[in-house]
């Protein structure tokens, strides 16, 4: 009998260079099974079409991986004017074709249009799900099914190369935004009509491409070598402020209770022991209080306690003892 390859719990965020034609979960079954991890989970679907950074989390990680969901991305899209699909990218079949008779001035004042706070309409040819099933199976079935406007925010598009009928962009937006949709109603807005021919995402958040590994570079590695690329539990959630207990309210803190903090409201911030290495969780300040929202467990601080330092707290733990010593004597 065939024996299973054995699994460890490994902890930290890889950044994967996925390639075309997979799926999100095909990636991430292979990178754990490199990694022999127990635990692992995608940070959201990148279509088989696309190819780009997408980080996986594993172990303790994947308690942040809302973080990177709702993190602003970073695309690199290839338009081909002139043809519409209906699928709204290259895989569907052409539906419409027309000349194309536009220069970048066009272009630049079409882009201009979609750029802030916008409204989108899903396209059918999504894992968006309606009545639990995705909306690409209804698609499948010759189904339309009716899909309310979407408020979402496009920060810039830059144009990076125009050479007619083929238009490269790069688009930084919210999460939720839909680039296969950007680039059809870009179409429309020049009456030319257009189709998504090719996406790369260039970023996440505070994660970006050029940092990520292919899967066949990953399978080149040594176990060690492979564990290696792991970054820190935390990695999500860089740029975050951060703050720094002492000792003594860092292990009050991760039983859940609340801590008096002498810092402004903040909506997410990353918690941190007295030396900078032990993250401890996450957690927002509401009306002066530490409010945790994910914690690692103890066993989890423990094992991710070997990273090096890279955590500047907004509180110190001289600050932290002398705030939280008022906040006793005032409760007194």
């Amino acid at each position: 009998m065939a024996t299973r390859t054995p699994r460890r719990a490994l902890h930290g965020v890889l950044l994967l260079d996925k390639p075309i034609g997979w799926t999100s979960n095909d990636a991430l079954q292979k990178s754990k099974g490199l990694l022999r991890a127990e635990k692992g989970g995608h940070t959201g679907t990148l279509d088989p079409l696309a190819t780009g950074l997408l980080p996986l989390c594993f172990g303790a990680a994947t308690k942040f991986s809302q973080a990177s969901l709702d993190a602003d991305k970073a695309y690199r899209a290839t338009l081909r004017l002139g043809q519409r699909t209906n699928t709204g990218d290259r895989e569907g079949g052409v539906i419409e074709e027309h000349a194309v008779d536009v220069d970048r001035a066009a272009i630049e004042a079409a882009i201009a249009r979609f750029t802030g706070e916008i409204e989108q309409r899903p396209p059918m040819h999504s894992a968006l799900k309606h009545q639990g099933r995705a909306l690409y199976d209804y698609a499948r079935a010759g189904i339309e099914v009716e899909r309310p406007l979407r408020r979402v925010t496009i920060h810039a598009i830059d144009i990076v190369d125009w050479q007619s009928p083929t238009l490269v962009i790069d688009v930084h937006c919210s999460k939720g935004t839909y680039i296969r949709t950007l680039a059809e109603d870009v179409g429309r807005s020049l009456g030319c009509g257009a189709h998504l021919s090719a996406l790369r995402r260039t970023g996440s958040g505070p994660l970006t491409v050029e940092n990520a590994i292919t899967i066949e570079a990953l399978e080149a590695l040594g176990e060690d070598e492979r564990r290696a690329l792991l970054r820190p539990v935390d990695a999500l959630l860089a740029g975050w402020p951060s703050v720094c207990l002492p000792d003594d309210e860092a292990g009050r803190f991760l039983t859940g209770l609340r801590r008096r903090v002498a810092l402004a409201d903040a909506p997410a911030v990353r918690v941190y022991g007295s030396n900078a290495t032990a993250f401890l969780g996450s957690a927002h300040i509401t009306a002066g209080e530490l409010i945790a929202d994910r914690l690692l467990s103890p066993l989890e601080v423990q094992a991710n306690m070997n990273q090096p330092p890279r955590s500047q707290c907004s509180l110190s733990p001289e600050e932290a003892t002398v705030s939280f010593g008022a906040a006793r004597q005032e409760a007194a």
